[in-house]
């Protein structure tokens, strides 16, 4: 494997001096394993309150976060969509936020262009799962795909979940619009849409991994294979402090806080077991790095 890190710049030197506006800058990681090109991609960042981390956790959480420099007030977690290229796909994990969720997020079509790609060379979308962050920038502002040209796959149990009728009934008040967004959205590509399961191989060399909690149907997927992979986590581990600082312990980001734990056990077995590199939706410097044992959890290393 070989990591380069890079600045992405939106606007041209040109144009830039010509309006006076600054561009804006894309902190960029690529990995590179044989013919497979693997990029980190900004969608900005999120402002969450800290509850949404906390709820639930023991009492000393906050210690633990002064500890490492971390505020308890409110979070603002980077968003990195994962893109890779292999010569023949052109497949992008997630499609970020869009317009309708936070003024922080929805940053991606900015982001590729400064990589040099139009929406309409993404062949593949793939979810990790339907929560705003990462299935809200799969419409533009007429409800038209912003990816036209692309394929979809979601997993079956994610799927499922976010188009039961009942979901909006039951998933509480504070996530009611997650359900009726996601709805919408995955309505709209159901005609394009491949279903996923628990080892199935997604593309050549891509195989998904059910890693539920953070939402019912969550999936996680290896890319390459034995050693010369790398996974894609999405929100399966879901920040760079709490969850790898104290994993056993439940979040409040997790629909399903008890499964979420237990599927963050299992993931740091199997990442530290295979010396396999991950690349974090939510975790700093562009997402991608290894994992390393701290004390009596993990940390993240960006880098590899």
């Amino acid at each position: 494997m070989f990591l380069t890190r890079r600045t992405f710049l939106t606007r041209s030197t040109a144009l830039a001096a010509t309006t006076a506006l600054p561009g804006r800058l894309w902190a960029g990681t690529t990995l590179t394993m044989g013919d497979i090109r693997i990029d980190t991609l900004s969608d900005g960042n999120l402002v969450l309150p800290g509850g949404f981390v906390l709820d639930g956790a023991p009492d000393e959480a906050t210690e633990v976060l002064a500890s490492l420099g971390v505020p308890t007030d409110r979070f603002e977690p980077p968003c990195n969509l994962t893109l890779l290229r292999d010569g023949t796909n052109t497949v992008l994990f997630d499609a970020g936020s869009g317009p309708d969720f936070m003024p922080s997020a929805g940053k991606i079509l900015e982001a590729l262009e400064a990589a040099g790609l139009g929406p309409e060379e993404i062949t593949h979308v793939i979810f990790t799962h339907a929560h705003p962050d990462h299935i809200w920038g799969l419409l533009d502002d007429f409800d038209e795909p912003v990816f036209p040209e692309a394929d979809y796959m979601i997993g079956q149990a994610e799927y499922d979940y976010w188009t039961d009728p009942d979901t909006v009934n039951t998933i509480g008040e504070a996530r009611m619009t997650f359900a009726v967004g996601a709805e919408r959205r995955l309505a709209a590509i159901a005609d394009r849409t491949a279903f996923l399961t628990d080892g199935q191989e997604a593309l050549p060399g891509i195989t998904a991994r059910l890693t539920p909690g953070h939402t019912p149907g969550h999936m996680s997927f290896v890319i390459g294979a034995g050693s010369d992979a790398v996974m894609v986590l999405g929100d399966a581990i879901g920040n760079p402090h709490l969850a790898f600082a104290r994993p056993e312990w439940p979040s409040g980001s997790d629909q399903d806080p008890e499964t979420g734990r237990a599927t963050r056990k299992a993931l740091f077995d199997q990442i530290m077991a295979e010396d396999m590199p991950v690349i974090g939706f939510h975790l700093p410097e562009g997402g991608i790095g290894r994992v390393e044992r701290a004390d009596d959890g993990f940390r993240f290393n960006a880098g590899i």
